[in-house]
């Protein structure tokens, strides 16, 4: 095959960095939305124990839906600007030490392919003809796993953690506000744990993981979190505590 040939072969090809980056995407926003789901549950089912009145209901699951996103967001901003600010330190350091050391870094390339088992003069000539193409790009790669044009946007982790938890905030304030007022307790526990297994069972077929154990697993701790909101709220309405 042509070298033409390959590289354009190479470029049709689908790359496994950038499936595992959107899949990793995908999984967060499906815990995202999976925390949606239970935080306002939660809070709408528990003021839902102490009255059947749609105002107060609303009011603390729109509380709850707008604290949550922006707290979501804000975590996630935090925690990417930070993985960010390390990877970029990463980068001018290995950018300064490739000016500053080819020859040593040159070596340490080539030792590195070595390790994975070429022979001597064949790691060389590799890290020779990678450096030449793009030194510091082969370095990063080799030396620290990290692609220069591949780092995440704090901002965009932030604005899709924050509209993952929203889609799945949705589904429990649509379930207690619109029933009638008997039924929505029960119609609520039922479409939350519903939901609850579907995202358990996605994330679960995304990681390569069970999707049966997983769905248990959300269905259960959602189930316990309703319970126990829905027993607070209620002994509160009953004990006067609340009015």
């Amino acid at each position: 095959m042509e070298t033409s040939d390959a590289a354009a072969l190479h470029d049709n090809e689908p790359h496994r960095n950038d499936i595992a980056h959107r899949l990793n995407w995908l999984r967060a926003g499906v815990l995202g939305a999976n925390d949606g789901i239970v935080s306002v549950a939660a809070i709408v089912v528990g003021v839902a124990g102490v009255t059947t009145d749609s105002g107060p209901i609303l009011i603390a699951g729109a509380a709850g839906v707008v604290g949550g996103a922006i707290s979501m967001a804000l975590g996630e901003y935090v925690s990417v600007s930070s993985q960010k600010d390390s990877q970029q330190a990463l980068i001018e350091k290995e950018r300064r030490e490739l000016a500053e050391q080819p020859e040593e870094e040159l070596a340490e390339l080539a030792a590195i392919y070595q390790g994975k088992g070429l022979s001597q003069e064949t790691a060389h000539r590799v890290a020779t003809e990678l450096t030449a193409h793009d030194a510091l790009g082969a370095h990063l790669s080799a030396e620290l796993h990290i692609d220069e044009t591949d780092i995440v946007s704090p901002w965009h982790a932030a604005f899709a953690s924050a509209m993952a938890f929203l889609v799945g905030a949705i589904l429990p304030m649509l379930a207690i506000l619109l029933p009638p007022e008997n039924i929505r307790v029960p119609l609520t526990f039922v479409a939350v744990l519903v939901a609850l297994a579907a995202t358990g069972a996605i994330g679960a077929w995304i990681g390569g993981g069970s999707k049966m154990k997983a769905a248990v697993r959300v269905v259960i701790g959602g189930a316990a979190a309703l319970v126990a909101t829905f027993l607070i709220g209620s002994w509160l309405g009953a004990s006067g505590v609340v009015a």
